[in-house]
């Protein structure tokens, strides 16, 4: 999968509306190039607060390093699962990762791994999907958009499980 697949992915998804931060747009600088995927379908700007899922194409130096994604050609897909999925995933509770997070290895490729910064709140990400996570990438984002759109309109935060 590309950046590209991705977005074409999740964009056909009902009420998806995709944000690629950009100097033309207003976007902070540090988040040029990363896109943030929001369940939108009333196409109201001020409630996309919260994304489902992200593609982040570089690291934030100082926060947000250990996939080294400062690489040519590297890319993390993020997705929101929940407790439920992320357990399933991962073997333990995302409240339990402080203790996983220092033996995993956040730069290997094309494997489901949790986020490196926000897997307590039930992240996970996938560094340029392949061939074995491509088709399961796709089932979790359409999983996340699920849970959001179930939410939709509840006042409920879309990251929690």
């Amino acid at each position: 999968m590309t950046e590209n697949d991705v977005i074409e992915f999740v964009t056909g998804l009902p009420g998806v509306v995709a944000f690629t931060a950009a100097q033309d747009n207003g976007a902070p600088q540090a988040a040029w190039g990363d896109t943030f995927f929001y369940y939108d379908p009333d196409d109201e700007p001020a409630n996309r607060k919260m994304p489902f899922a992200t593609i982040v194409v570089k690291d934030y130096e100082g926060f947000d390093t250990a996939s080294d994604l400062n690489r040519p050609g590297v890319f993390r897909v993020n997705i929101g699962v929940g407790r439920a999925a992320f357990e399933e995933l991962l073997g333990y509770p995302p409240a339990a990762h402080a203790g996983h997070h220092e033996a995993l290895d956040y730069r290997v490729p094309d494997r489901i791994l949790p986020h490196p910064v926000y897997a307590a709140q039930s992240w996970i990400c996938v560094l340029n999907p392949g061939d074995a996570t491509a088709a399961r990438v796709r089932a979790l984002l359409t999983g996340a958009h699920a849970r959001v759109a179930a939410r939709h309109g509840t006042g409920e935060r879309a990251t929690r499980a």
